[in-house]
């Protein structure tokens, strides 16, 4: 029976490798067909060399830079206030940030646009680094619920009373103590949210869409209107560097340092 399990499972697990694996194989193959005497990696040039890319793609990343600081200086003090002083509202703090995942993103958006538009009550809102501010707000809320779990998983980790209470006795204040204890030990966690935040924003698009923001993911878009060996190679790209997220994420959980300071 054991023989039968494990012969089954591996069956199924090489299906469903093959469900994901063929088609990137496929996708890959098509990338390099751009030259017609021969495979060549000519439409990974072009995308790289093309000056749109590049914008974009900084943009992006400039962005999830931003996204992964302000979702921290937000999360990581929730997270530990409510685990410390309020564990009554933990089921309605992890309601709330499961709404992104209920919320469509074009909901979100719309709401930004009819409130805080050109005839918005601040003005600053209707500029273009205004428009900026709301496309980095809009990406902490789509990043909300991996951030928070992926803090709150670490925190779980540590005893967070004893090493507050240890603080307060050297004469620690709130933010020291949320700066230079509580997040060294979950910056293992942090940093699994902000790969995935990262990897949530350069991939985003109908946020930067409807905002008019040149992201990369409206790019990617755009490209596989107009072309048809370019978007293959971008997809090829936007894949390696969504895994690179992952294998980081799975590098850091796996040889970072196990913390001293966890609960009994």
């Amino acid at each position: 029976m054991k023989r039968g399990g494990a012969w089954w499972a591996w069956l199924i697990f090489f299906i469903g490798m093959l469900y994901f694996i063929v088609p990137l194989i496929a996708t890959f193959h098509f990338s390099l067909k751009m030259k017609r005497e021969g495979l060549s990696f000519e439409a990974y040039r072009v995308v790289f060399s093309s000056s749109q890319f590049q914008e974009t793609f900084t943009f992006s990343v400039v962005a999830a830079i931003c996204t992964i600081i302000l979702g921290v200086l937000i999360v990581v003090p929730t997270a530990y206030w409510v685990r410390l002083r309020m564990p009554q509202l933990r089921p309605v703090i992890e309601f709330i940030t499961l709404l992104p995942l209920v919320i469509p993103a074009i909901v979100i958006v719309f709401g930004y646009i009819r409130m805080y538009g050109t005839n918005s009550w601040l003005p600053f809102l209707g500029t273009i680094t205004g428009t900026n501010v709301l496309l980095v707000i809009g990406y902490v809320v789509l990043a909300l619920p991996y951030m928070y779990r992926a803090v709150d998983t670490g925190l779980r980790t540590i005893d967070v009373k004893t090493l507050t209470e240890a603080a307060q006795i050297m004469g620690a204040g709130w933010t020291t103590i949320i700066g230079r204890v509580i997040l060294p030990n979950v910056l293992i966690a942090v940093l699994s949210g902000a790969f995935l935040t990262f990897a949530i924003v350069l991939g985003e698009f109908t946020i930067a869409s409807l905002l008019n923001r040149p992201a990369f993911g409206p790019y990617m878009q755009n490209l596989g209107a107009n072309r048809a060996y370019e978007p293959a190679a971008l997809a090829i790209i936007a894949f390696l560097l969504t895994w690179g997220c992952m294998t980081a994420i799975q590098f850091l959980a796996r040889y970072a340092p196990k913390s001293a300071n966890r609960p009994n």
